[in-house]
Parts: C-alpha cells; structure tokens; sequence
C-alpha cells in the first residue's frame, strides 16, 4: 500500500457502481478468503476487503457472512461464488469505455 494514498473505509453497498464493477474484476471468485481484519478508530476489531485503485485505498466493510450475501444475491455471480464470462466481458467493456464518447458513423 503507498502511503501517499488516501485510505478509505465504506461499506459496499455505499460504494460508487464503477468502484463495485472494479472490485468484482479484482476478487472474480467471491470475496470471503481475501478478507483482512484492522482495528477502527474506536478500537473496534473490523473486517474488510482491500482494494486499491491509482487514486485511493479501500478496505471495503464487511463480515464473512457479508461477504457471501453479497456474491450469493449478485447476479453477476453463479452458484459457485465466481464470476461469470457475461459479467465480466460487460464490466471490463463498462470500464473500457469510462470517459469515452460513442462515434455515430451514419
């Protein structure tokens, strides 16, 4: 972690949808076994999910049994916990097209 980045704790569901579809790039097979713990600021024992993006660090809130109903209730999700082909092609092409205006070649 570079320390020159801002370190942000949210919960998910808080979370922009873009921040959303990079995670679920980075942890496509759930996010249960790539949970870490840290004390907050009030001294209370938390785990989250660590995310890194250029501009900032997260450590995204949650539980083990958070972890799992959110791959559980997400669509973009099979049985198993993994992200499928489909979701991850409209993701990755969602995320390719970030700031980039559609060409109408009529």
């Amino acid at each position: 972690m570079s320390s020159s980045k801002p370190r942000v704790v949210k919960d998910y569901d808080s979370l922009d949808t873009n921040i959303q579809e990079q995670i679920k790039l980075e942890y496509p097979y759930g996010f249960e076994d790539n949970l870490v713990s840290f004390t907050n600021a009030a001294g209370q024992r938390v785990s989250a999910l660590p995310f890194e993006t250029d501009e900032k660090y997260y450590l995204v809130r949650m539980t083990m049994a958070e972890a799992q109903a959110i791959i559980e209730d997400d669509d973009d999700y099979d049985d198993e916990g993994n992200l499928t082909d489909e979701a991850k092609e409209g993701i990755e092409d969602r995320q390719d097209g970030e700031g980039e205006e559609e060409i109408d070649e009529d």
